[in-house]
């Protein structure tokens, strides 16, 4: 009881400096100088470093011969340098009206457009002719589903947009594709054959455009070297039972010189939470020894917690409930947990002492879900919650998710429920 004596004994005033704290947090690492916590400028090793460094200012223990860090290699795709699109006269922006898909390699020069609706690739003759045509050119399709198209034209129409967009055997310069989904970005761990852009612009007409001047300067990295951050408080048990608690610090970086995806809410929230309860359990001693996971690489596939799984610094074995918090930064609509129809009672136990406490507008219940860093240890039989919150704004994997949008409005609650539901394991 240790947990809720010291929270019940805390005033709103002090806490609030916590509150204070996760701003100041989630400011800096999604701040520019951070370069997105991806993989151009060494934007994760200065996130790392300074989740190392907040470690240490807590008086967590390195449990990895002295170090806070665990090194992991990745392959990645990155673009460090210039990034340029006109279609005729028109410069697009990049983020706002356009993404380069991370896939792309490199390409500079000005080329024929032809552009095409999806009634041009809803055969296989069709599309076969388009791409005879387009052998030196740009291939622009409006994407735009048509009402009238079958469910069979739908699927061949589909099917033929991935061949365009991946099929090395298919010649022609570059796939740009127009539609009105929203721009959402990714990391990936590989390179293809073409350059392919995905535009949304609004009062955009693509049957007008019949050239493109393009710059991509991208670069891909096969041996990456990242790492995960690792900090450890002693319990005051003396046993060697263990509660986890992780976040992955990694966004998707810069596309170009002047684009950053910043992500605020993904996962600079996340990561501030769990340091905020570093913080809160270094100066509260829990009753177990509690293990802090700042994971790198889980935007490019869960890289960093499948590393830490591969050679784990700690026994997996003794891990009693691990927590994982990704997109900590809303809560109008309360929180969801997943894994929560696995450990059903842990999951009630959580909704309980909401309810008592009055918290958070409510707790939604989830299946298994394999799209977080919780889901690893998972798989190895750790008993196990990745938790999100719900609500507010929509920004994700964009240019918008940025510090001064991000509302925290249920982080205080949400924080307050966590220190709470500790306490009972």
């Amino acid at each position: 009881m240790l947990f809720i004596t010291a929270l019940l004994a805390t005033s709103f005033g002090s806490y609030s400096q916590d509150i204070s704290y996760a701003k100041s947090v989630i400011k800096k690492l999604a701040s520019t100088e951070f370069k997105g916590r991806g993989y151009v400028h060494n934007g994760d090793k200065r996130a790392s470093s300074f989740i190392a460094n907040e470690f240490k200012k807590f008086g967590l223990q390195p449990i990895n011969k002295g170090s806070y860090f665990q090194d992991f290699n990745l392959s990645v795709n990155t673009f460090p340098g210039k990034i340029y699109v006109k279609l005729n006269d028109l410069v697009l922006t990049p983020g706002e009206d356009y993404l380069v898909v991370t896939t792309s390699p490199s390409i500079k020069g000005k080329y024929k457009v032809i552009s095409v609706s999806r009634k041009d690739i809803d055969t296989e003759a069709k599309f076969r002719v388009l791409i005879d045509k387009a052998a030196d050119c740009f291939i622009l399709l409006d994407s735009r589903p048509n009402s009238e198209e079958t469910k069979e034209e739908k699927n061949r129409i589909e099917a033929n947009i991935t061949s365009l967009k991946e099929d090395f055997k298919l010649k022609f310069k570059g796939f740009i594709e127009y539609n009105d989904l929203k721009l959402t970005w990714r990391t990936l761990t590989y390179q293809t054959t073409r350059p392919v852009i995905t535009i949304n612009r609004k009062d955009f007409n693509s049957s007008d455009i019949t050239s493109i001047d393009v710059s991509i300067e991208s670069k891909f990295v096969p041996e990456y070297t990242t790492r995960n951050v690792i900090g450890m408080i002693k319990g005051s048990s003396n046993t060697d039972s263990l509660l986890v608690v992780s976040a992955h610090y990694d966004h998707l970086g810069m596309m170009g010189k002047d684009s950053y995806f910043l992500g605020a809410n993904d996962n600079a929230s996340g990561t501030a939470f769990m340091l905020n309860l570093a913080r809160y359990c270094s100066k509260n001693q829990p009753k177990y020894n509690m293990v802090f996971i700042a994971f790198s690489g889980e935007e490019i596939g869960l890289l960093g917690s499948r590393a830490f799984v591969k050679n784990p610094l700690i026994d997996l074995k003794k891990i009693k409930f691990l927590n994982n918090f990704d997109l900590a930064g809303t809560g109008e609509e309360g929180i969801r947990v997943v894994n929560g129809t696995v450990f059903r009672s842990k999951f009630d136990a959580l909704v309980k002492l909401n309810q008592e406490h009055n918290l958070l507008p409510k707790v939604d219940i989830r299946g298994e879900l394999n799209r977080s860093d919780h889901h690893p240890f998972y798989e190895k039989g750790v008993p196990s919650f990745y938790i999100y919150t719900q609500g507010g704004i929509k920004a994700y994997h964009d240019i918008y998710d940025k510090p001064e949008t991000l509302p925290l409005t249920e982080f205080d609650d949400y924080f307050k429920l966590m220190v709470l539901f500790f306490a009972t394991l």
